[in-house]
């Protein structure tokens, strides 16, 4: 019996070294996986702070009364404030485009090469429907699909179904192929395939934003899939420098140093007006527009100039961003972690408040679109200020966010057993 207690006695003994022992351990183990699944904001900083700037243009388009009438990047016909507050939009697309490229080399870190190409592939598919289908709904309304955009969404799909072939390239090989893109693309700037068959189609796609109509259906290709491929290209290489073990202060370095590099170069070739852009720059009136000149790159397709002046700055900022999130930076951090949500719901808000302003100034035809705003001839004269423009996008903003603050929650709790998450 005395036995029995004994052995008793040595088990409960046993028993509490190991629950003080897994006490000790756990905040370990939780600390580790903290460490493990830990993001770099600044990425995330970066593509929040560009979608929120978007938003500005795709208001513009929507309630500008300007816009009917020319190019805010018309110097002729501008003035200051609107056009600065195109340019600063300029920035969106390639950053966008180039985190992309990031974002797929972090995503390739957790997986095999095969799973990776099957991941862009059908991620790219999905992002060309969303385009093609979901966008243009919310863009126009018109659930006959007559008109068609190709834009920022589908050429990010397209560029990743060709990712998902060039990542078993070798690196260095993928990286001068993006660099050849982008340095030298702009020679093709004279190469135009007249006509409307699928053969000036398929340039256009490739390198010539262009209109085309096939029948009932108005189709307008503005991002030309060649200089955007060079520019995720580029983005999926420096997603090297966030690879698990680099060191962060050799890539705050390499950021800062290859972005003033960039931009020096961009002041060079402007400069000397002889290559990386179709427009050159001229002396204007007074030297403010000078400046706007010189800083009037081209977009479709985005040229060499356009691509430096956009992205040296860009990282630039994701060197200095490196650092711990305040309290503005942490709410723009979650418009930069739901990027599809936020996009898809933004455009769907503007619209819906378009409709609004339109039928409350009496311009009904701005509830089916079949065309782009600017070119419907029934809202000729509808419209308002710039500075309406900024209080409906600061208000545009402001709504979406606590939505994006819960879709942000629901992601990160769910994304590890909600496979299709990762493709919002």
């Amino acid at each position: 019996m005395m036995r029995n207690v004994k052995v008793l006695q040595h088990v409960n003994l046993f028993s509490e070294a190991i629950a003080v022992r897994e006490e000790t351990y756990q905040p370990i183990k939780r600390v580790t996986k903290t460490i493990k699944t830990k993001r770099v904001e600044s990425i995330d900083l970066l593509r929040g702070v560009v979608m929120v700037i978007m938003a500005i243009d795709h208001v513009r388009d929507y309630f500008h009364y300007d816009a009917f009438f020319y190019d805010p990047t018309d110097l002729s016909k501008t003035n200051t404030a609107l056009f600065f507050t195109r340019f600063i939009t300029h920035y969106c697309a390639p950053v966008f485009v180039f985190l992309s490229g990031i974002s797929a080399y972090l995503y390739g870190t957790k997986k095999n090469k095969k799973q990776l190409s099957f991941f862009l592939l059908t991620r790219g598919i999905w992002l060309l429907f969303a385009e093609l289908f979901i966008v243009s709904l919310f863009r126009t309304f018109n659930t006959s699909f007559t008109y068609i955009n190709f834009q920022v969404i589908g050429a990010i799909g397209v560029c990743m179904m060709l990712l998902s072939v060039i990542i078993y390239m070798p690196k260095p090989l993928i990286f001068f192929t993006g660099a050849a893109i982008i340095l030298f693309h702009n020679t093709l700037d004279a190469v135009h395939v007249q006509g409307n068959d699928l053969q000036a189609f398929f340039w256009s796609l490739l390198h010539d934003a262009k209109h085309f109509s096939f029948g009932q259906y108005d189709v307008y290709v503005r991002y030309p899939v060649l200089p955007w491929l060079g520019v995720m290209i580029l983005g999926y290489c420096t997603g090297t420098l966030y690879a698990p073990g680099f060191d962060a202060a050799k890539r705050r370095k390499i950021l800062v140093l290859t972005g003033i590099g960039a931009t020096a170069l961009f002041i060079m070739l402007r400069f000397v007006n002889l290559y990386g852009d179709a427009a050159l720059w001229s002396i204007q009136n007074d030297a403010l527009f000078s400046f706007m000149s010189f800083l009037n790159v081209t977009k479709y397709p985005p040229s060499l100039l356009y691509v430096l002046i956009t992205l040296g700055p860009a990282l630039i900022f994701l060197s200095l961003t490196e650092r711990p999130l305040n309290r503005l930076t942490e709410k723009l951090v979650i418009f930069g972690r739901v990027p599809m949500f936020y996009y898809l719901a933004h455009i769907l808000l503007i619209h819906v408040l378009a409709i609004i302003a339109a039928l409350v100034t009496g311009y009904p035809a701005m509830v089916i679109l079949r065309g782009p705003v600017d070119a419907t001839a029934q809202l000729k004269g509808y419209g308002f200020d710039l500075s309406v423009v900024y209080l409906i996008w600061i208000g545009l903003v402001l709504f979406l966010f606590p939505f994006c603050k819960w879709f942000d929650a629901y992601k990160r709790k769910h994304q590890s057993k909600q496979w299709w998450l990762s493709y919002l």
